[in-house]
C-alpha cells in the first residue's frame, strides 16, 4: 500500500522532493571542499580556521609568518589548503629541505609534516584524510619517502602530537602508516617564592673553588659557546642560540661555566625563541662533565634570574621523561604538563 508523504518519515521525503528541487540536495549534502596550494591572500583566514581547529595551540599571524611563511624551505605547494566557497576549512602542511640546517645535508629522503588541521564545521567528510594524502603525496613526489610527524627544525610549531588533546588525529595518523618513534615531555615549574635552594648554593661554592667559573657570558664566549651545542648537542641548538642573540636576546639570559681548564663545558639559558622570556633551553653539559652537579647548578641559576625578571613560570617543550634531563628537572620541581608523540612513516620509493 501507498504510504502519505505526509506520513513517512522526514528523511523519505526530503529524498524525495530532492528528486525535483535540485536547492534541497544542496541544502542537505554537505559540499565538498577543494584542495589546493596556499595562495597569496590565504593567510589570515588559515590563521583564523586553524584558530578555530585547534583552540588548544592557536596561531598568531607574525608566528605563522615567522615558522612557515618565512622559512628558507616553505614551497607554497606543500602547504595543502582546503578551501570551502570563500572558506578556508582546513590545512596540512608539508616541507622538504631546500636549504641544510647544517653543513650541505638536504637530507634527501626526509620530509615534515609540522601540522595539519580541519575546522570543526567540515569534519566527518574525510576532509583531514584527504589533505594529509595529498600532503604525503607532495613529499612522495619530492623523493622522499621518510616524513615525521612533526619535528621538523629550525621551525617546529609543536614536537608532536599530543594525542590526549587530539585524539581523532592520533587515529586518522596511525590509519596512514605514521608509527610512534618516541616520546617528548613538555614541563612546567611555577616560580613564585622561588628561592636558590641551599644545596645549590653550596655545590657552586664548592666548584667555583675548584676552579671552575659561572657567569654571564662575553661577546667572545659566544664563539665556544655556539660550538660546543652544535658540536657536542645539535645544529638547531646552535642556530637557536645564534638567532636569538642576534634579534637582540639580552646576554644576561645565558649561565655558562667553565672548568679549571678554561673550557667551556656547559651552559643554560632562556628567553631563546620567539622572545618568550618564560621558556627554558636550550640547555647542555658535557658528557664527561655529567654527575658533577654542573647541570644543576645552571638550571638553577637561570631560574634565579628569571625569577629576578618577575618571571612567574618557567617551561620548555621537549625532553625525555626517563632521561637523565628528565630526571633533573623533576628534582628541580619542574611537572610534566603535555606529552607529545614523534610519529614516523616510512614508504617504499
Amino acid at each position: 500500500m501507498r504510504q502519505d508523504p505526509e506520513t513517512r518519515p522526514r528523511e523519505d521525503r526530503t529524498a524525495e522532493t530532492a528528486k525535483d528541487d535540485p536547492s534541497v540536495t544542496a541544502r542537505t549534502t554537505p559540499p565538498r571542499a577543494g584542495v589546493r596550494g596556499f595562495r597569496v591572500g590565504d593567510g589570515p583566514r588559515l590563521v583564523e580556521a586553524w584558530r578555530r581547529s585547534a583552540p588548544a595551540d592557536p596561531i598568531t599571524p607574525d608566528r605563522f609568518r615567522s615558522l612557515v611563511l618565512l622559512d628558507a624551505n616553505f614551497d607554497p605547494e606543500g602547504l595543502r589548503v582546503a578551501v570551502d566557497g570563500d572558506r578556508i576549512v582546513g590545512a596540512a602542511y608539508a616541507v622538504r629541505r631546500l636549504t641544510p640546517l647544517a653543513g650541505t645535508d638536504l637530507e634527501p629522503e626526509q620530509g615534515w609534516i609540522p601540522f595539519f588541521f580541519v575546522h570543526p564545521d567540515a569534519r566527518g567528510r574525510g576532509l583531514g584524510r584527504r589533505l594529509l594524502t595529498e600532503a604525503l603525496d607532495w613529499l612522495h613526489g619530492h623523493g622522499r619517502t621518510r616524513v615525521d610527524f612533526s619535528s621538523y627544525t629550525p621551525h617546529y610549531v609543536l614536537p608532536g602530537l599530543d594525542a590526549e588533546t587530539y585524539p581523532e588525529a592520533a587515529g586518522l595518523l596511525g590509519s596512514l602508516g605514521f608509527r610512534t618513534q618516541y616520546e617528548a615531555a613538555a614541563m612546567d615549574r611555577g616560580l613564585v617564592g622561588y628561592r636558590l635552594p641551599e644545596e645549590v648554593a653550596r655545590r657552586a661554592e664548592e666548584l667555583t673553588a675548584r676552579g671552575h667559573r659561572f657567569g654571564t657570558p662575553s661577546d667572545d664566549d659566544l664563539v665556544d659557546l655556539v660550538a660546543l651545542a652544535g658540536d657536542h648537542f645539535n645544529a638547531d641548538w646552535a642556530r637557536a642560540i645564534r638567532g636569538c642573540l642576534a634579534a637582540g636576546t639580552p646576554l644576561d639570559r645565558i649561565v655558562v661555566v667553565r672548568d679549571p681548564a678554561g673550557r667551556l663545558v656547559g651552559w643554560a639559558m632562556h628567553g631563546a625563541y620567539d622572545f618568550a622570556d618564560e621558556r627554558f633551553g636550550p640547555f647542555g653539559v658535557l658528557e664527561e662533565m655529567r654527575g658533577t652537579g654542573l647541570g644543576k647548578v645552571l638550571l638553577h641559576l637561570v631560574l634565579e634570574r628569571m625569577r629576578a625578571r618577575g618571571a612567574h613560570s618557567a617551561w620548555f617543550l621537549w625532553t625525555g621523561e626517563r632521561s637523565p634531563a628528565g630526571h633533573l628537572y623533576r628534582a628541580a620541581g619542574f611537572r610534566t604538563t603535555r606529552v607529545f608523540r614523534v610519529l614516523r612513516r616510512e614508504a617504499a620509493r
